[in-house]
């Protein structure tokens, strides 16, 4: 897996994925940013995010359920001091869908979480994480 990021001014960085992907990222302005993207360590917890639900849709599906909508919501505390580490996540998820079985919706966070997500068991070894969900028929 490769990456680019490349300075634009201030602290504005355009990141370039490996496969072709672009975002911006940037800071406030009191840090000499324009405020025109999201921080790092933002791009760190969407990317937990977006790992966990990624491995949740996969096992659900395996699983025959019928997910119509899945929302990730995370809450995370930083370490006051540098570095500031993320010390807390919590995860809550909003799982949509048709005869949804909890024990399978269960099965497949505590999966992702323990097993498949790689960017959880990384964020784990600094924070501690924990998770919810809940689910809604439609």
């Amino acid at each position: 897996m490769k990456a680019r990021v490349k300075w634009v001014e201030g602290v504005t960085m355009m990141g370039e994925s490996g496969s072709g992907h672009a975002i911006v990222m940037d800071g406030p302005p009191d840090v000499g940013g324009r405020n025109l993207g999201v921080r790092p360590m933002e791009m760190l917890l969407l990317g937990m995010g977006g790992c966990t639900q990624f491995d949740l849709l996969l096992i659900l599906r395996k699983a025959r359920q019928d997910v119509t909508d899945c929302t990730v919501e995370l809450q995370a505390e930083r370490a006051a001091d540098d570095p500031k580490v993320f010390t807390r996540i919590h995860v809550h998820f909003i799982v949509s869908g048709r005869n949804l079985k909890e024990r399978q919706v269960e099965r497949a966070i505590e999966l992702s979480a323990r097993k498949y997500c790689s960017a959880s068991i990384m964020l784990g070894a600094t924070a501690e994480i924990s998770h919810d969900f809940e689910i809604r028929g439609v």
